[in-house]
């Protein structure tokens, strides 16, 4: 018993190496090796070359709302937010009739409160709130903007414009696009011949042409086809133009989701006596969506920005109004074009980087099956 008794002071040991803190996260990010220092040393001298320019054309160089025209012609003006405080209504709301402006402001309101509960995983009544914004905010919006009910002022689609349209068309895109994919990826995995085939040709022929020619088709074409006298709204045959080709794209997303899901889930299903549709809903669509996220979010993001395409077919997106509003000549100055594509490039990153950030929060959060 004696020889296992300690009989001298252990020697001190040295103080642990700090875990956290600046120095240790730039050494393991940013100078972790040769390469890595002189990758690190070349971006920040970037930074230095492109920074102090680029701040005093955007902020203290600038013409801020309140500024004149006669401010941005001065030649050492930087960018004129003058003219976009100016033209601030025509970039959201397009031609859209100033005296009903409260009708897409309704709109954008009930959307924002409805989306942030959605997207908030505690929040309760999930499935009213979901209920709310997937199937009474469409109506509700198709109400409220075109009008002509409950003595709403009729307001054709031709007046619509701006980032409103830019939105629409994004929502109503990927609203149905998401579902319209997992029916074509099931269907593309059908045991059934017929449908087999019909998935897979309508998934190919839409990857296979260009949007702008899907758009060109359904704005030209598509009247061509109509018995005499019929015509289409001009932003319906957009819309289903766009949600048709990003559900080829949502589809193939899908799939991939699908094939990495193990047989033995499906077998599983099977053996608790659950029906195809069960076994899909419950079981095997779950898994698969949650390992598809970042596919899925980044169609999304890459359909946000092309709903810049439909300004071919005359359509007053965001950027439309951006490229029309540098034909105002009571504006006109050396940096008024560029301003507006600034103004229209800010607007287009808030939002796709929102959605990469809730993209990898929703990530981590439903990352369960790996966690120690």
């Amino acid at each position: 018993m004696n020889a296992q008794v300690r009989t001298e002071m252990a020697p001190a040991l040295p103080p642990p190496r700090r875990t956290s803190g600046l120095i240790l996260w730039l050494r393991q990010n940013l100078f972790a090796t040769p390469t890595d220092t002189v990758l690190t040393i070349v971006g920040a001298l970037f930074i230095l070359w492109v920074g102090p320019p680029l701040v005093e054309f955007l902020l203290t160089k600038a013409v801020w709302p309140g500024g004149t025209v006669e401010d941005c012609r001065i030649e050492a003006a930087g960018a004129c937010w003058a003219y976009i405080g100016a033209r601030f209504n025509f970039f959201i709301y397009g031609f859209y009739p100033i005296a009903e402006y409260w009708r897409p402001n309704v709109v954008f309101a009930l959307a924002a409160l409805l989306i942030v509960p959605l997207a908030m995983p505690k929040a309760p009544y999930k499935l009213i709130n979901a209920l709310l914004f997937f199937v009474v905010l469409p109506v509700v919006t198709v109400v409220l903007l075109g009008g002509g009910w409950f003595g709403l002022r009729p307001v054709p689609t031709d007046q619509w414009g701006g980032l409103l349209v830019t939105l629409i068309i994004s929502y109503v895109a990927i609203l149905g696009s998401l579902p319209l994919g997992i029916l074509l990826a099931l269907g593309r995995q059908s045991n059934l011949p017929v449908i087999k085939t019909l998935c897979t040709a309508f998934i190919e022929l839409w990857r296979a042409v260009p949007l702008i020619t899907v758009l060109f088709m359904a704005s030209i074409m598509l009247p061509l086809f109509l018995p005499q006298g019929t015509s289409i709204d001009k932003l319906l045959r957009a819309l289903v133009g766009v949600t048709l080709f990003a559900s080829a794209y949502m589809a193939e997303v899908i799939r991939g989701g699908l094939q990495a899901i193990p047989r033995g889930q499906y077998e599983a299903g099977a053996s608790l006596g659950l029906g195809y549709w069960q076994r899909m809903g419950f079981i095997v669509l779950p898994q698969a969506l949650k390992h598809v996220i970042p596919g899925i979010v980044n169609i999304f993001i890459a359909l946000f920005k092309d709903t810049s395409l439909v300004s071919i077919v005359g359509i007053f997106d965001l950027l439309n109004t951006i490229q029309a509003g540098t034909s105002d000549t009571n504006w006109f100055s050396p940096h008024q074009a560029v301003t507006g594509y600034i103004f229209a490039a800010i607007i287009y990153w808030i939002f796709c980087f929102s959605m990469s950030r809730y993209s990898m929060f929703m990530e981590r959060r439903l990352n369960t099956g790996h966690k120690r």
